[in-house]
């Protein structure tokens, strides 16, 4: 009982506010981004962020296109298709996929409806959600920012904010399932991101 009540602390208290926040400064994780105001009120929310050595030119064109029956999403592509998720990640620019717009979708699962752009702005901000969600997929925003550094790099901030139904078995499904998959799942997104953008 001692034992588990341990485990149970370090995670609230020392793993689960490492992995929001992966790579991502404390005034990252503070600031306002594109996408906050869908959700003012989310209950769960994470920042994380990786320096890519290029340009936001360079990076922008692999975030374009990512997506299910596109570009992928640069993670576990084999993990994903174990649920019949049918990724595949790109390894090069496809020029028929850059021109994303705000009202389109992007696609998790072939048999799931797409989460819908919410906005765009080239070589600045990606942001995908909806404020009311639907059976399969809850209130979220999935916003990915990409900010100019120095030396010609990158800085790529991805912050998920989502609305939880407000049950004890949601919130604990969300905090100790949910969250470390996506943490999972999103940092291996961000390094192969990253692996692309640099190798051109």
């Amino acid at each position: 009982m001692i034992g588990s009540l341990a485990v149970i602390l370090v995670y609230a208290a020392v793993i689960r506010p490492w992995f929001l926040s992966w790579g991502a400064t404390p005034q990252e994780t503070r600031k306002a981004l594109p996408g906050d105001w869908v959700l003012p009120n989310a209950s769960s929310a994470a920042t994380r962020a990786i320096t890519i050595h290029a340009p936001p030119e360079r990076v922008w064109p692999w975030l374009a296109q990512i997506g299910q029956g596109r570009g992928g999403f640069y993670s576990y592509a084999w993990l994903e298709n174990l649920f019949g998720c049918r990724i595949v990640n790109a390894d090069r620019i496809h020029p028929e996929w850059q021109d994303v717009k705000p009202g389109e979708g992007v696609r998790l699962h072939p048999k799931m409806p797409p989460i819908p752009v919410i906005l765009v702005e080239k070589n600045r901000a990606l942001v995908l959600g909806s404020a009311t969600g639907t059976d399969q997929v809850p209130p979220v925003t999935w916003a990915f920012v990409i900010e100019a550094a120095p030396r010609h790099k990158t800085r790529l901030l991805i912050r998920w904010r989502s609305q939880t139904p407000a049950t004890v078995r949601d919130l604990l499904l969300n905090k100790y399932l949910l969250e470390p998959i996506h943490f999972t799942m999103e940092r291996r997104m961000m390094l192969g991101l990253r692996e692309r953008a640099e190798a051109r």
